[in-house]
């Protein structure tokens, strides 16, 4: 692990959830263009318009659009100038996750909490004011150069956070998708380093491994990788982290990690109460799935059971399932949503199923691993 992931000073152990949280309360992507970062994810994703911030509103280095569907709030913020941390981001990683943000009741608690368990400090607590009330932040590094902040606003009443003014445009309406929440939330860190950031979620901040995949669950004729599944005390957040295995070509991880520069959050899942009906507006907005053999539907009934819906949409929207000792689910993966192979989103349905999709590794990296040869990167 690197040196900046848990500073030298000895983990204090708790036998309570010392960090308890909420939820993801926004995504924040760094990105070469928020006005049209913005847009896209309205119109192909449905989001609705929330909040802006930027030289009108006094911000003078950056420009940020808050988006929001149902409880998934998303931010893309872009800089003004050449220069600075924001603008060195973009031109690193490309358009990236930049903050993971999670809900809490005390963000003056969870920094101290977090920073004393070896966590290093991004913010202190910093209270921010507006007519609408009070917002409190704090936040600490974790992989790459991602970063969680924690969100106090149990006393602020404003569409976003202070400093943003309400947004929208009239004359530009959509419909959502039916996306709901961040069901979680995956990280590629490089070789060897699953281990190590695992033992930061533990230590840090008081998450557990609810699972484990080695290169034996996850590998296909050409590639592995690894992965764990960490998850805090009320199993609100769900933080999967990935590290490349030894393969015959290059894994996904690794040609992430070489086209970001680095660890980053490889992939956001979001949660539909309806994924045909998600889907399919979906890609009737121009959303590109990754797509699976219709050989992987021949014996699906027999390998997950009976489920509600009809085995021919699934078909027809390349929608894998899979069943665990809770229930079953659906998913379904986009291919990246930008031109370097890096960040893509899931859509995913939970049928009372608490797993990943074990059972649709092998056909989804095949798919994966179709896209890369076709890029010129297995």
């Amino acid at each position: 692990m690197s040196s900046t992931a848990i500073a030298s000073k000895s983990p204090v152990r708790a036998t309570e959830d010392f960090l308890p949280l909420e939820g993801t309360d926004y995504v924040e992507f760094y990105v070469g263009n928020a006005k049209q970062a913005a847009h896209f994810y309205r119109n192909a994703f449905g989001f609705q318009p929330l909040a802006y911030a930027g030289p009108e509103t006094g911000v003078k280095d950056r420009s940020s659009y808050a988006v929001r569907q149902n409880k998934l709030t998303f931010v893309f913020t872009t800089p003004l100038r050449g220069s600075g941390p924001i603008a060195e981001h973009v031109a690193k990683h490309g358009d990236g996750v930049k903050v993971l943000a999670l809900r809490v009741k005390d963000a003056t608690s969870a920094w101290k909490e977090t920073t004393t368990r070896g966590g290093r400090s991004y913010m202190e607590p910093t209270h921010l004011h507006d007519a609408h009330g009070e917002v409190v932040l704090s936040g600490i590094h974790t992989y790459g150069d991602t970063v969680h902040l924690f969100v106090e606003r149990t006393n602020y009443q404003g569409p976003f956070l202070p400093g943003y003014v309400a947004w929208n445009n009239p004359y530009f309406q959509t419909k959502d998708t039916g996306l709901q929440y961040v069901d979680h939330c995956v990280g590629n860190v490089g070789w060897n380093q699953m281990n190590p950031w695992v033992k930061f979620y533990e230590e840090v901040m008081g998450f557990r491994n609810i699972l484990s995949f080695d290169d034996d669950d996850i590998s296909t004729e050409y590639s592995a990788l690894m992965s764990k599944v960490m998850s805090n005390g009320n199993g609100y957040v769900k933080f999967p982290i990935n590290e490349p295995a030894e393969g015959k070509k290059k894994s996904q991880v690794e040609e992430y990690l070489d086209f970001y520069n680095g660890e980053g959050v490889q992939h956001v899942a979001l949660a539909t109460k309806d994924i045909v009906a998600t889907v399919t507006d979906l890609r009737s907005r121009g959303v590109e799935f990754l797509t699976v053999p219709p050989s992987y539907y021949e014996e699906l009934s027999e390998r997950v059971g009976a489920i509600d819906e009809s085995i021919e949409p699934l078909k027809e929207l390349g929608i894998l399932v899979d069943r665990d000792e809770e229930g079953y689910l659906l998913q379904i993966f986009t291919k990246p949503v930008e031109d370097r192979p890096t960040l893509f989103f899931e859509i995913i349905q939970r049928k009372g199923a608490k797993s990943f999709g074990k059972g649709n590794f092998k056909a989804l990296f095949e798919a994966i691993e179709r896209e890369q040869e076709l890029r010129g990167n297995l």
